[in-house]
């Protein structure tokens, strides 16, 4: 049976004999007697495995080593230790053996050489906790939408569009490098044309909103920028979800709606993870999470936000200017100001994408980022331009080809309506979920510059 069926029962199986599959996490031996910290990495608890010398192969048990799969059975009994049950073994098998030299023993290790052990990391305390909240965390996402409606969307992950202004793009070509002279002509390329991986599914989760209403996306994107930050990865997973008949107040309602939906499963699904991170982690975690549920989320134009910025005593290191973007420290300070989360909305057109609606002001369009305590920017969005002369306008004041962008454009035109989206880093979500503050740490196999190991 699993830890998983025993723990969320512990009355049901007292005083009844089970058998279960697992790897040793420690092991103390004594004399006459040993205790086996057993788990099965269904739950974040262990279980206590005790026996004696009235096992027929106690000799050998002794010998066991941390990291090896065993088969126990014996009877689950009240604990005499910190946990409610423990079990008294009657029959210990070995069923895959491990050396001494297993690189996860029982002591502290530090992220860094973990990532180093990625392939084995998944057996510690930590990361046991931070991707099982990855897996709860994706399952609250897709029930999220699928109980409202939306269409699941697989987006392309080769594209030969740029999603302008998303990001540096990795090249895909069946070209040997050893062949490029010069000038490519990627007519003779596999696709016939330069093709890249996406750096977004928005463009083409469009084409899907403006035929069933509710579309999202979840899947890997992909990055080139040259970039060892902890919060940037070449390769992440991302939450798109495209909305036709819904403007930028629209948009911010569901961004809210979902993000304290997912936030309150998490609570509600993984509280021992919770709890392994408050204490170990992040203290005021839960806490912090809690709060984001209960909150009231502020709604503020760009412009006023750096009102506040320019008036506040502090003596900035990157000073806020009208018409520009704003520093991790702004947004710090916004969400402290406003003592929770904050949709900053209406933004400079010039440092914002050529999609995004154009507002009446003719300087400003209809896009949004939402702030969050702790974690900073968590979420953007836009309204997107509907209007199919304003959106040419402004792909040619960008000097943007409008070449092979006919089908995006031509949704303005054939049946075109207002619609909205956005978008959420999954891995950022992870981070904030988790406390673990650096993005290697809550993605399986990290690919980063100079790293692509595995």
């Amino acid at each position: 049976m699993d830890l998983r069926n025993l723990f969320k029962d512990t009355k049901k199986y007292l005083d009844t004999e089970v058998t279960i599959c697992g790897w040793i996490r420690n092991h103390r031996d004594q004399k006459t007697f040993g205790f086996i910290d057993f788990s099965d990495g269904t739950v974040q608890d262990h279980l206590q495995v005790v026996y004696d010398e009235n096992l027929s192969n106690f000799k050998d048990v002794q010998k066991l080593l941390v990291g090896c799969a065993i088969s126990v059975t014996g009877k689950i009994i009240p604990s005499k230790g910190n946990q409610e049950i423990e079990m008294q073994a009657s029959k210990i098998e070995l069923l895959g053996d491990c050396p001494e030299d297993y690189p996860i023993q029982p002591k502290k290790h530090t992220r860094e050489f973990l990532r180093e052990q990625a392939y084995l990391r998944p057996r510690t305390n930590l990361f046991q906790a931070v991707f099982r909240v990855r897996s709860i965390a994706a399952f609250a996402i897709h029930k999220y939408f699928q109980e409202r409606g939306y269409v699941y969307f697989h987006a392309p992950l080769i594209t030969s569009s740029d999603c302008e202004g998303a990001g540096e793009m990795f090249q895909v070509t069946t070209i040997p490098l050893d062949k490029i002279k010069g000038e490519v002509d990627y007519s003779k390329d596999f696709f016939g044309k330069m093709a890249n991986l996406t750096v977004s599914g928005q463009l083409e989760a469009e084409t899907f909103a403006l035929a069933y209403k509710k579309t999202y996306t979840f899947g890997p994107t992909f990055r080139a920028e040259n970039s060892n930050t902890k919060t940037h990865a070449s390769e992440f997973w991302m939450i798109e979800p495209e909305i036709a008949f819904c403007d930028l107040e629209g948009d911010m309602d569901i961004m809210e709606d979902m993000l304290k939906y997912i936030v309150k499963y998490v609570l509600d699904n993984a509280p021992k993870e919770i709890e392994f991170f408050d204490k170990f982690v992040e203290n005021g975690l839960k806490d912090r999470l809690t709060k984001l549920i209960n909150s009231k989320f502020t709604r503020i134009d760009h412009k006023d936000v750096i009102t506040i910025l320019k008036e506040a005593k502090v003596d900035w290191e990157f000073p806020p200017e009208y018409g520009e973007d704003i520093a991790k420290e702004h947004e710090k300070y916004i969400t402290e100001y406003f003592n929770g989360p904050v949709f900053i909305k209406n933004w400079p057109k010039d440092i914002k994408a050529f999609y995004m609606k154009l507002n009446p002001d003719n300087e400003t369009v209809a896009a949004v980022d939402l702030e969050v305590p702790g974690a900073g920017e968590l979420i953007g969005g836009s309204q997107r331009e509907e209007n199919y002369d304003k959106l040419i306008k402004r792909m040619q004041e960008l000097h943007m080809e409008t070449e092979g962008m006919e089908w995006y454009l031509n949704l303005r035109k054939f049946g075109g309506c207002v619609h909205s989206g956005f978008g959420m880093g999954f891995e950022r979500l992870l981070i904030y979920l988790t406390g673990v503050d650096n993005i290697r740490d809550v993605i399986p196999y990290p690919r980063t510059p100079k790293s692509c190991d595995y």
